[in-house]
C-alpha cells in the first residue's frame, strides 16, 4: 500500500507554498491563549481552523479524536481532546511523539549554527542507516534538525538520507527538557500510530479530522507518494464512517467534486498563505468537507 505523506525516498513531503515556520498568523488564530503551542515547524499547520472546527467540536468533545494524518498537532493541541488516535506514516515524527508521552530528556543543549547543524543532520543519518532512527537519539537529533532545518521541511533524498539544508533563522527558541514536560501530561490519553491511514481502527462514536496532502499541481511526490487514487481513497473511506467527519483539504474543483458526489457538506474558507513559489500571499482557498454534522 502506498503511504499517505511520507516516504524515505520522496524528494520533498509537501510544497514549499505549504511550509509554515510556527506562523504568527496561526499563533494568533487560536481560541485559547493558554493553548500549548505545536513542539515540531511542519508544512500545512492547521492551527488557523481551529476557531471554524470548534463549532463543529464542541457539541462532541466526550468522543475520541481520531487524526488519520496528525502532522504537527496544532488540531489536536487546539482542541484538547481527552482521548485521541493520531497516526501519521512518517516514523520519526512518531517516534518523537512516543518519547515526548514518555518524558523526552534532552541529552545536550541546542545551537543554531551550521556545523552542529550538519554534524547533526550525519548522525541521525547514521542511525537510519543503522536502523537506529526510532530511537531516544532519533528523537532528539529529528527534533533539532526540524527546528533548525530549512523552513521545517522533512525530506530525503533517493539514498532515504535526510538532507534539508541549514535554515536561516536568526534566533531559534529551542523547548528545553522542561518545556517539553507539560506533554506528558497532555498526551496521557492519547495514542500515537504510524500506519497508512485506511490501516487506522476507527471505532463508529468516533469524531475524525482528517488533513490529507492538498491536491494541487505544485505538490511533487515520488512514486508511492500521494496520488489521486489517494485522495479517492481517503474520500471513500471516511464517507462510511458512522461518527462526525471533518475533512480539510485545498478547495480544487477536483476535490470539490469529489466530496459533493460522495455527499459532504462543503464549507469554503480562506486560509492564509505564508510562503508561496510565486511570491503570491494572497488568501488560499480551503475546502472543510463535513459528514454527521450540522450544516
Amino acid at each position: 500500500m502506498r503511504s499517505a505523506m511520507y516516504n524515505p525516498r520522496a524528494r520533498m513531503l509537501r510544497s514549499i507554498a505549504d511550509v509554515d515556520a510556527v506562523a504568527p498568523a496561526e499563533r494568533a488564530a487560536s481560541p485559547d491563549a493558554a493553548a500549548p503551542r505545536p513542539p515540531l515547524k511542519w508544512a500545512g499547520g492547521k492551527r488557523w481552523q481551529i476557531p471554524h472546527l470548534e463549532r463543529y467540536w464542541r457539541p462532541h468533545a466526550h468522543r475520541r479524536l481520531v487524526e488519520p494524518f496528525c502532522g504537527g498537532l496544532a488540531v489536536a493541541l487546539g482542541l484538547k481532546p481527552a482521548a485521541a488516535l493520531l497516526n501519521d506514516v512518517n516514523p520519526h515524527l512518531i517516534n518523537f511523539y512516543q518519547r515526548l508521552k514518555r518524558g523526552l530528556v534532552l541529552s545536550e543543549r541546542m545551537v543554531n549554527a551550521k556545523s552542529p547543524y550538519y554534524s547533526a543532520r550525519e548522525e541521525f543519518n547514521r542511525l537510519l542507516a543503522e536502523g537506529r532512527g526510532d530511537t531516544k537519539r532519533g528523537a532528539e537529533l529529528f527534533y533539532y534538525l526540524n527546528r533548525t532545518g530549512y523552513n521545517g521541511l522533512c525530506r530525503f533524498n533517493r539514498r532515504g538520507e535526510f538532507n534539508v539544508p541549514f535554515g536561516r533563522y536568526k534566533t531559534i527558541n529551542y523547548f528545553t527538557t522542561k518545556d517539553f514536560r507539560p506533554y506528558v501530561e497532555i498526551f496521557r490519553h492519547w495514542r500515537f500510530t504510524n500506519t497508512d491511514f485506511d490501516d487506522v481502527p476507527l471505532d463508529p462514536d468516533d469524531f475524525v479530522y482528517a488533513d490529507p496532502p492538498y491536491d494541487v499541481e505544485f505538490t511533487h511526490y515520488s512514486t508511492g507518494g500521494f496520488s489521486w487514487d489517494d485522495q479517492v481513497r481517503t474520500a471513500r473511506w471516511l464517507a462510511k464512517h458512522p461518527g462526525p467527519v471533518v475533512l480539510s483539504n485545498q478547495a480544487t474543483p477536483k476535490i470539490r467534486t469529489l466530496y459533493d458526489s460522495l455527499g459532504y457538506t462543503l464549507h469554503v474558507l480562506h486560509a492564509p498563505r505564508r510562503i508561496s513559489c510565486t511570491g503570491d500571499r494572497t488568501p488560499a482557498a480551503e475546502v472543510l468537507a463535513t459528514r454527521n454534522l450540522p450544516a
